[in-house]
């Protein structure tokens, strides 16, 4: 398993984010300049960001982006989530895609969501305080 970039660019952003909580808002070219994304990459994401209730923006003077809760209350799980949609190791878990021919004989098929959970889990025992720390 693996992140896409998006997901891991969505970490760096909301790291950068949390490392100025509690200071004044932060510009999203801030951000940019803080994980060495490109601006449009970075305001992309903080639009899904915002969407997801990660975020909260303010236009204007005094304006710019601030964590929508305390860094310690949000997850990596909650970031993944934001950006990818809901975590699911196999596409047959998805009621809609149905991608699999195999799928209405597969045996495994039904231990699928567990495995989801289990990995779900351990991401959202990564809070995001841990991850804005500075590496040593």
């Amino acid at each position: 398993m693996r992140l896409s970039n998006m997901a891991d660019y969505a970490v760096l952003t909301m790291s950068a984010a949390a490392r100025h909580c509690g200071g004044a808002r932060v510009a999203a070219a801030q951000l940019a300049q803080d994980t060495g994304l490109p601006v449009p990459t970075v305001q992309k994401l903080v639009s899904r960001l915002t969407a997801a209730g990660l975020l909260r923006s303010a236009r204007g003077i005094g304006g710019g982006l601030k964590l929508a809760r305390p860094a310690a209350a949000i997850t990596l799980a909650d970031i993944v989530e934001a950006v990818e949609g809901p975590i699911a190791m196999a596409p047959c878990e998805d009621a809609v895609r149905h991608d699999c021919s195999l799928e209405s004989g597969c045996a495994v098929r039904p231990h699928w969501p567990l495995v989801s959970s289990a990995v779900r889990g351990a991401l959202a025992q990564v809070p995001l305080t841990r991850l804005a720390e500075v590496a040593r």
